[in-house]
Formats: C-alpha cells, sequence, structure tokens
C-alpha cells in the first residue's frame, strides 16, 4: 500500500468514525432532551431512525473502507 492510499483509508476511517460518534451525540441529546423531568416528552421511534442514518453511512465506509480508499487514490491520481 502506497503512501496516497493510506492517507486515503485514514480519512475515510476518521469520516467514518466522526459519523458514527456524531450519530451517538446526537440521539443521546434528543433521548436527553425527551427525558427531561421538566418538560418530559414521549420518545419518538421515527426520529430516532432518522437520527441513526449517518451512523449506518459510517459503518458502511469501514465495511468498505478498503474499497473507498482505493477509488478516492486512484481520483486523486
Amino acid at each position: 500500500m502506497d503512501a496516497p492510499e493510506r492517507a486515503a483509508l485514514k480519512t475515510v476511517w476518521c469520516v467514518a468514525v466522526a459519523l458514527v460518534i456524531i450519530t451517538l451525540v446526537n440521539i443521546g441529546l434528543y433521548l436527553t432532551q425527551c427525558l427531561v423531568p421538566e418538560q418530559k416528552s414521549p420518545v419518538k421511534i421515527f426520529p430516532c431512525i432518522v437520527k441513526l442514518i449517518p451512523a449506518v453511512l459510517g459503518i458502511a465506509a469501514l465495511i468498505k473502507s478498503k474499497a473507498l480508499a482505493q477509488w478516492i487514490s486512484d481520483k486523486l491520481d
């Protein structure tokens, strides 16, 4: 693995992990907002599913990271 492909792989990993972390924080904030005693509101499933979309994309990017890094490396050459 040459240097450009390795850099592309690290970039794909960082973006994918950032998507998963941002999703976890976003869902945590939503659940905290719903469960605050002063403003108690029911937790709805549809907003949770919509907020999970970036995490699914991040996990898919982690699974296909080698192919994505190769594609990015080829495009930058």
